[in-house]
């Protein structure tokens, strides 16, 4: 019941608020109703260790010969450390609204409490056929939010895009549910055929949300902040989770070691983009490719809970960071703690990123410098970023109680990250790899150290990643996108030839060509 109680919170608070925004458009109250809604919440995922594990199932669906799964939640450790990831990133978001430039703005505070809520949903759901409905509905709510504020038709392919990649997320899927049934055995979280885990990794990666590379909001600093961290983050994390749920068995696949090489490129790929990038929000997309990218190598090696470790590390050190925008040194001393967190140093929250119970191949051995650069370049990035100044506006002008609220918001993220290293799941108190730690410090002071005399380490230009100037890879996409448009013009073309007035006539005359075909074989 606790798993309802929080979800609820969250649904009915959301509702309130949009009732008010109709019926009471005076009401000035909006911003308490949710900040209160949204702590209620926070404050319920920490009842969960009084009862774990939760479990909630529905009464199964018929006919049972189609639906042999009904929809169950479990509230396990892991699930409960997504869930106060993701309640503690609602009300860091609700929190730290009080300073931005559209404050106040209810209807993406509602945006906020519905996906936050079917966020926890998804890392509480049991089985494929639940945590795929899930998925469902939490596409279903990203499609309309991000619709809601795109005007640009060429931005709205955007949308359809990322719209598109979670999708095919959803079908990669339901295809390893298919080919767990031709193995003759229905695919599960406890159990699968050998080779299934591979395209459960493949639809966890697909539904990260890296694609489209930028979201179509470009130029509203604010709600990139506030509303589009919140969007990128809990996307996320919803389809992490999978990669904490796949069992090990079935990864027992000669292509793993193959998988593992294309994830540690792409963690260098991340790592070297964020590093450059001109700030933490033109450089969010590539955090979020390289943080990804050592969870779902940690899922290939065997190691649930250090994918499920790094996955929180994205939604709450990267939501510190990402969420804090004024130039307080007292903050900026405090997000030292999220490079702790990264650090995968003893006590810290992603110490059991590197831990793993299988043998090692050459294969893994030639990969394993990449990584350890990639958590170095990102480290590094990170305190570039958190330390930087410039790009930050100070809130002065904002009134006495919003610039006392906003620190809190800030510290409840960093504070919930301290926390997750020394309690509640099995990954606490851990020492960690001290053959990573050691060399990931010594490149991360290195990179640091270099910056001020190599030029390739500083930061690009900032039209190297604006969405307003795409990067090579939003030109492939584009390529793509354009093909896909002349095919259904020839399509289109092709309907419209053979529907018109000649319709018939084509018909008549393939009819003739296939009747001709056939005769000239038979003798």
């Amino acid at each position: 019941m606790l798993i309802l109680v929080t979800v609820t919170i969250l649904f009915v608070t959301a509702l309130v608020l949009l009732v008010l925004q109709f019926a009471a458009q005076g009401f000035r109250y909006n911003w308490l109703v949710a900040a209160g809604g949204a702590f209620l919440a926070w404050i319920s995922v920490f009842f969960w260790q009084l009862q774990m594990p939760l479990a909630l199932q529905f009464p199964a669906w018929q006919p049972a010969l189609l639906f042999a799964q009904s929809p169950t939640f479990v509230g396990d450790e892991l699930a409960w450390m997504f869930a106060v990831s993701l309640a503690t990133l609602c009300l860091a978001i609700i929190l730290t609204a009080v300073v931005r430039i559209d404050f106040p703005r209810p209807i993406n505070w509602i945006g906020t409490l519905i996906l936050t809520a079917l966020g926890i949903l998804a890392v509480v759901a049991d089985n494929p056929l639940t945590l795929v409905l899930i998925w469902a509905a939490l596409d279903i709510s990203e499609l309309i939010a991000q619709m809601r504020v795109v005007e640009d038709p060429q931005l709205n392919e955007r949308v359809i895009i990322a719209f598109a990649s979670r999708a095919a997320g959803i079908l990669v899927l339901l295809w390893a549910g298919m080919v767990s049934l031709a193995n003759g055995q229905m695919l599960d979280f406890r159990q699968a055929p050998p080779q299934v885990g591979l395209y459960l990794v493949v639809a966890a990666g697909l539904r990260v949300g890296v694609l489209p590379l930028h979201l179509p909001y470009s130029t509203e600093s604010t709600l990139r902040r506030g509303f589009g961290t919140g969007l990128r983050l809990i996307s996320a994390a919803s389809s992490l989770i999978l990669l904490a749920r796949i069992p090990l068995s079935s990864l027992a696949s000669p292509l793993t070691p193959y998988l593992l090489i294309l994830t540690s490129l792409a963690a260098i790929y991340g790592g070297w983009m964020w590093l450059r990038a001109p700030d933490e929000l033109n450089g969010r997309v590539y955090w979020l490719i390289g943080m990804s990218s050592l969870a779902v190598a940690a899922a290939l090696r065997a190691n649930p809970i250090g994918a499920a470790a790094w996955g929180c590390a994205i939604v709450l050190i990267g939501g510190a960071l990402f969420l804090s925008s004024e130039p307080n040194k007292w903050l900026l001393r405090a997000l030292f703690i999220g490079a702790w967190g990264v650090s995968s140093l003893p006590f810290s929250l992603t110490a059991t990123g590197w831990n793993s119970t299988l043998p090692s191949s050459w294969l893994v051995w030639l990969v394993w410098p990449l990584r350890i650069s990639a958590q170095a370049m990102l480290l590094a990035g990170f305190i570039r970023h958190s330390q930087r100044t410039i790009t930050r506006v100070s809130n002065e002008d904002q009134p006495i109680w919003a610039r006392n609220v906003y620190p809190i918001g800030i510290s409840l993220l960093l504070g919930t990250t301290i926390l997750l290293g020394l309690f509640g799941w099995s990954g606490a108190l851990q020492l960690g790899n001290f053959f990573v730690e050691v060399p990931v410090a010594l490149l991360t002071f290195g990179l640091l150290s270099l910056t001020p005399r190599l030029r390739v380490l500083n930061p690009v230009r900032a039209h190297w990643v604006r969405p307003a100037n795409p990067s090579w890879l939003d030109w492939i996409y584009r390529a793509l996108w354009n093909l896909y448009r002349q095919l259904r013009r020839v399509s289109d073309g092709i309907s419209n030839v053979l529907e018109g007035e000649s319709g018939i006539m084509w018909t008549l005359l393939f009819l003739a060509l296939f009747i001709s075909f056939f005769t000239q074989r038979n003798p």
